[in-house]
C-alpha cells in the first residue's frame, strides 16, 4: 500500500516537457580551448561546458553538463552578473525546463544583481536519467558543488531558491548547509502526499518532506505564495513559514495562482528588498570548519535520519543577527495542521520601516510599465507547474 502511494505521489510530481524546449551541443574544439584558457571549460570531475541551442546566445551565460553521484548527467546554466556579491541557485517547477526558464533566469540575475545558476533535474530537458526524489537531491548537490569548485562561490554567499516541487531539493540541501546565506521557497509544498491528501502525519512513503526539514534550516527563509493557488494551497506556504527558524517577511500575492506570480509587480519588488536585506546581514559565523559541502545525514527517508540530522545541527547552532526582532502580526488563515509551538521565540528578519507586502494586494496583476513583469509577459513565460495528471497522458 505504501509503495503504491509513493509511486502515485511521484507520478503526480514529475512532468518533464516533451519534447524538451532546447538542445545541448558540445562546444567546438576552438571554443572549448578558449574557455579552458580562462580556466572554466574543464571544471572538476564530471563538469563539461556545452552550448544550449534554441535559446538566445548571451555572453554572460555559460552552460555545463554535470555528473551526479547517482550517475546521471544534468545540464545547468550559469548567468554571471558583474559586481554581484551573491549567487542564486534556482530549482524550477515540475513541468518546465531550462529553455522555458532561460529568459526568466537572465532577467532575475539582472534585476536582483546576483549570479544565478539554474539546472534541469534528471530526466528533464537535456539531462539524462529519470526524475525521482532521490535523483533531484543528487542533482542539486552536483550543481551546488559546481558553484563551489568551478565558479568559486562560497556557501555563505549562496541563496537557494526552490519553486513548487523545487522546494523539495532546495530545503533538503538547505537543511544540510549550516552556513548558507538564505532560502526562498516559491509556491512550496509541505510534502508530496499533502498536496493530494490532507494528512496530518508524515508517513515513511511520502516524498519531499519539507514540513520536517524546514525547522533544520538556520538561515533566513522567504516564502512566496499566491492566495488563489489551486494546485498547491496557500496553507502549505503559510505552514512552512510558521515552521521556519529565521523568518523573513513573507509575500502572499493576493489573487496570484500557482504559475503567474512572476507577473505581479510586487514579486520582483519583494525579492529585491529581500536580497538587499540579506546583503546587509553579516555572513553566518559557524564554528564548524567543514563547510565545503553538504552532509548526507538528512537524506535518509526514515524518522531516524531526520532526528539524527536535527541532533547534528542543533548542538552547534548560533542565531544570526536580525533586522527586526518583532513577532509577526499576520495571523490570517493559520494552517490547521500546525502543532509546533516552538515558534514563539523565533527571530524575524522583516523590515520594520515598510508595510507588509502581503496585504491589500490587487486581485489581478497590475497593468504597469514595470520592466520585469512586462518582459515576462513579452516572452510568454511558460513556467507551467501542475501536480495534476494531464488529461491526455498515457498509461
Amino acid at each position: 500500500m505504501g509503495g503504491v502511494t509513493s509511486t502515485v505521489a511521484a507520478r503526480f510530481a514529475f512532468f518533464p516537457p516533451n519534447p524538451p524546449s532546447y538542445g545541448a551541443e558540445p562546444l567546438p574544439p576552438a571554443a572549448d580551448a578558449g574557455a579552458a584558457g580562462a580556466g572554466e571549460a574543464k571544471g572538476k570531475e564530471g563538469s563539461v561546458v556545452v552550448e544550449l541551442t534554441g535559446v538566445p546566445r548571451r555572453g554572460n551565460v555559460e552552460s555545463r553538463r554535470l555528473r551526479t553521484k547517482r550517475g546521471t548527467d544534468v545540464v545547468a546554466m550559469y548567468v554571471r552578473q558583474t559586481g554581484a556579491k551573491l549567487t542564486l541557485l534556482y530549482s524550477h517547477g515540475n513541468a518546465a525546463d531550462l529553455g522555458q526558464m532561460y529568459e526568466l533566469f537572465v532577467e532575475l540575475s539582472a534585476h536582483l544583481n546576483v549570479n544565478l545558476m539554474g539546472y534541469d533535474y534528471s530526466g528533464y530537458g537535456q539531462s539524462s536519467g529519470k526524475p525521482s526524489e532521490q535523483n533531484t537531491y543528487a542533482d542539486i548537490e552536483a550543481v551546488y558543488r559546481c558553484l563551489i569548485e568551478t565558479y568559486a562561490a562560497a556557501e555563505e554567499n549562496i541563496i537557494l531558491y526552490g519553486q513548487s516541487v523545487g522546494s523539495g531539493p532546495t530545503l533538503d540541501l538547505a537543511s544540510r548547509l549550516p552556513r548558507l546565506r538564505a532560502v526562498v521557497v516559491h509556491s512550496p509544498i509541505l510534502s508530496g502526499l499533502r498536496v493530494m491528501y490532507p494528512v496530518k502525519h508524515t508517513y515513511w512513503f511520502d516524498i519531499y518532506k519539507n514540513i520536517d526539514k524546514i525547522p533544520l534550516v538556520r538561515c533566513p527563509v522567504l516564502v512566496i505564495h499566491g492566495t488563489a493557488d489551486e494546485v498547491v494551497d496557500c496553507s502549505h506556504g503559510r505552514a512552512l513559514w510558521e515552521l521556519a527558524k529565521v523568518k523573513y517577511e513573507p509575500l502572499w500575492v493576493k489573487g496570484g495562482n500557482h504559475c503567474n506570480l512572476e507577473l505581479y509587480p510586487e514579486y520582483i519588488k519583494h525579492l529585491k528588498k529581500f536580497v538587499g536585506a540579506i546583503e546587509k546581514l553579516p555572513p553566518p559565523n559557524d564554528e564548524s570548519p567543514e563547510s565545503s559541502g553538504p552532509s548526507d545525514s538528512s537524506t535518509q527517508t526514515g524518522p531516524e535520519g531526520t532526528e539524527e540530522s536535527r541532533k547534528i545541527t542543533d548542538h552547534r547552532e548560533k542565531t544570526r543577527p536580525s533586522i527586526d526582532y518583532r513577532k509577526s502580526t499576520d495571523r490570517r488563515d493559520k494552517p490547521r495542521g500546525s502543532t509546533d509551538r516552538r515558534d514563539k521565540g523565533r527571530k524575524s528578519v522583516d523590515n520594520p520601516d515598510r508595510p507588509r507586502a502581503s496585504v491589500d494586494q490587487p486581485d489581478r496583476p497590475r497593468k504597469s510599465v514595470d520592466r520585469f513583469g512586462g518582459m515576462m509577459k513579452a516572452v510568454r513565460l511558460r513556467n507551467i507547474d501542475c501536480f495534476k495528471v494531464p488529461t491526455a497522458s498515457g498509461s
